[in-house]
């Protein structure tokens, strides 16, 4: 699966979850997986609780988030 096909998996619509970005169209957040994961669940462990859920939709979610704090600094001259 391409960068391109597991960010696709990332949609965000106005009317669902306040905007905020979600997981295939669902009403599971990006922010959800991400709790769990600092919380120390494994991927096992939430695709178990979620089965709806693939391991594709985790490794989007870490690519996502990744791509969120890649931002350009700008420094004053």
């Amino acid at each position: 699966m391409t960068t391109d096909d597991l960010l696709r998996r990332i949609t965000i619509e106005t009317d669902k979850c306040g905007g905020r970005p979600c997981i295939r169209n669902m009403r599971i957040r990006v922010r959800d997986i991400l709790d769990m994961l600092a919380s120390g669940m494994t991927q096992e462990e939430i695709l178990e609780d979620y089965p709806y859920l693939e391991a594709n939709d985790i490794k989007a979610t870490l690519l996502y988030a990744a791509r969120q704090f890649d931002h350009p600094v700008l420094s004053a001259a």
